[in-house]
């Protein structure tokens, strides 16, 4: 909405994170023979490693949490008020409930109903929004500024970001070692391209709330001007995607706790943790945080390991590990505490810090990562 066509372009960069996934995880089970992300860290980098990522995965399912559930709150009441916590407890209560009946089962399954939901529901909102006699093709294309001030900055540090970014999040990730290698790349390939394609067609919602002159969250805004049907509609895309992302998110915390870490591989167990996650990822919303930083800051955060997974066959000492994945983590604090030199960034706008960040921090970690196999040579 505050950037047009060119915002949903910007936000549509991180479905990149799809194929690069799909691409580098077949060839880490081709031609590695590796049966999952956690056998692929220890075997290379050792135990140590391994827990290290195991704590940036479990950083990203916390935020999974409440950036999912605040965007429920806020269909149901302003962000503060007694309406919008309720929501978010009762969505994320009922959520859990049939996460720990089915597991990542019921996840898998509430996925294919999610997408074939949202591709209806999204065809029924665009269907009304575009028959709209005042708004037309036009309007959306001119809607947003190819500039570095009005959305640029912030699709750039998507891109950049997406060759991280996946292998923190084992909603994805999980999913990459069920079926086999070659439908694994495709799905994968597919998905990029369709999850970018959704993006950018439910952006055009948010430009025709921008074009009409509505304030507020767009959808919302929208849904209402056309009708308490459609504004169900919408509000029935968010609560299935919602809710397809956190039941996932529960069975991944559970899967890491139990299986990958080998902590206890107990049913009870994996509810209990599907339950302390809940819990603990709920807290944030009660500290008005903001919604995109769950992506921008954690993808940040996890920069360092780009050149892990991009050069995943090449040898390198144990340390290299280390050294890319805790600058990583550096620069992800240096932009939440906003202590980025002002001089280092060279364009303007929002999410500009963003961007530089990323660039210096990425940078930065290739370096770190290559510097121990230069001084073995």
């Amino acid at each position: 909405m505050d950037f047009g066509i060119v915002g949903g372009l910007a936000y549509a960069g991180y479905y990149l994170s799809f194929a690069v996934a799909g691409l580098l995880i077949y060839k880490i089970r081709t031609q590695g023979g590796f049966e999952s992300i956690h056998q692929f860290l220890t075997t290379k980098f050792g135990k140590g490693a391994m827990a290290l990522f195991s704590i940036l995965i479990a950083i990203r399912l916390f935020n999974e949490v409440w950036s999912n559930t605040m965007v429920i709150g806020s269909y149901f009441g302003e962000m503060g008020s007694a309406n919008y916590y309720w929501a978010i407890i009762v969505f994320t209560l009922l959520t859990l409930a049939y996460a720990i009946k089915g597991g990542l089962s019921s996840s898998i399954f509430t996925d294919v109903i999610q997408m074939g939901l949202f591709s209806v529901l999204l065809i029924v909102i665009l269907w009304n929004v575009l028959s709209v006699d005042n708004f037309t093709t036009k309007d959306i294309i001119t809607s947003g500024t190819w500039s570095f001030e009005l959305g640029l900055n912030l699709f750039f540090a998507a891109i950049i970001q997406s060759f991280s970014y996946p292998f923190h999040d084992p909603v994805l990730t999980d999913r990459a070692f069920i079926s086999s290698p070659k439908v694994t790349r495709k799905s994968f390939l597919w998905a990029s391209v369709l999850g970018a394609l959704c993006i950018i067609l439910f952006s055009i919602i948010g430009v025709y709330a921008h074009t009409q002159g509505m304030k507020g969250q767009a959808a919302v805004e929208v849904g209402k001007a056309f009708g308490i049907v459609v504004l169900l509609v919408i509000n029935f895309i968010m609560i299935t995607s919602a809710a397809s992302t956190l039941d996932s998110t529960f069975s991944s915390f559970s899967k890491l706790l139990a299986i990958d870490l080998n902590l206890n591989k107990s049913l009870t167990f994996g509810r209990i943790s599907m339950a302390l996650i809940a819990v603990l990822g709920t807290i944030p919303v009660f500290l008005n945080a903001e919604i995109l930083s769950a992506t921008t800051v954690s993808g940040t955060m996890v920069i360092g390991l780009t050149p892990v997974f991009m050069f995943w066959n090449m040898k390198v000492p144990k340390i290299s590990f280390y050294l890319s994945v805790i600058c990583g983590l550096i620069f992800g604090f240096i932009l939440v505490f906003e202590i980025f030199p002002k001089s280092l960034i060279f364009t303007e706008g929002k999410y500009a810090e963003l961007l530089w960040v990323n660039i210096w921090g990425i940078t930065s970690c290739i370096i770190l990562y290559m510097i121990p196999k230069w001084i073995k040579k």
